[in-house]
Formats: structure tokens, sequence, C-alpha cells
């Protein structure tokens, strides 16, 4: 079950596609955008990770924005590097964290065991730590509603 606004955001440590510590806790009194994706050097994912990266300032310059996948942080750093993107990505190689949040696919979804990835989601996280915006998608072919997340981001 994913979970909804206004419900505290389940705090976490991952490591980074540089291989640094990233721990939700840390980034308390700035808004986060967390957006987790099914993998690195595929399509959408490209598209999306890249649009965001793309349209960096739309989202608020105070902003910590974070991709999060369950790909190890070494094809991470290469996405990261092949893209130029600005923002860290962080490895849920686990899926801990994506289940945490509601973002993982389950084992009965296909034959094809994908019980190990992130379902494409985003969340804006407020300064306090709460929840302001909560999107999971089931279709891994669509993104996020970029729109909603920057109209949530201005009212933080």
């Amino acid at each position: 079950m994913s979970l909804s606004t206004g419900e505290p955001a389940p705090d976490f440590t991952l490591y980074s596609d540089t291989m640094e510590a990233f721990s939700l806790s840390d980034h308390q009194g700035t808004p986060v955008l967390l957006l987790f994706f099914p993998g690195a050097f595929t399509s959408v994912c490209t598209t999306e990770l890249n649009t965001v990266n793309n349209t960096r300032k739309d989202f608020g310059e105070e902003v910590q924005i974070a991709g999060i996948a369950t790909d190890s942080p070494f094809v991470l750093s290469e996405f990261s590097e092949v893209n130029d993107l600005q923002f860290p990505l962080l490895s849920d190689h686990d899926a801990e964290v994506s289940a945490a949040y509601g973002a993982k696919y389950d084992r009965d979804f296909t034959d094809m065991e994908l019980d190990r990835i992130a379902k494409r989601a985003a969340f804006v996280i407020d300064e306090e730590g709460t929840i302001r915006y909560a999107e999971v998608l089931e279709n891994a072919g669509k993104l996020p509603d970029f729109d909603a997340i920057r109209e949530t981001l201005a009212t933080l």
C-alpha cells in the first residue's frame, strides 16, 4: 500500500551514484522530491529524469531532488554521467525503501517476478518531513504529473 499525503515520510539512508550516503532526515528543513523509477537506461526512465534535469529550476532552487531505483550504484553512476544529471540517484538495491513507500512491484504482478523493481512514483516531502504529494503509477510507461508536482512545491 502506498503512502498518502499528510503522512510522515519514512526516513531512509541509501547510497548515491557517487557512493555517498543520502539520508532523508539530513534534508529536513528543505522540500524534497523523490522520484522512484524502474530502471536506468530504459526509455521512459531516461525521458523522465532528463525532463526533470532540464527543467530543474522550474521545481524550485531550494528543492532537493533525488531519483531512486533498485539498480546498483555503479549502474546509476554511469546513467547519471551519460545523462549529465544534476541531482543524486540513489540505489535501493534491496527494494526496501521502494516497499516502504508502496512503490515496489509485488511478486504476483507478472510471471517475471518483478518484486525487486521500483514502480514509477513521485513524492513531495515538505520541510517537516510530511508527504504533500504522492503518486504511484501502475503503468511504468507513464510519467508522473510534473505540473501537479510543481504546483505542490510552489505551495511550500
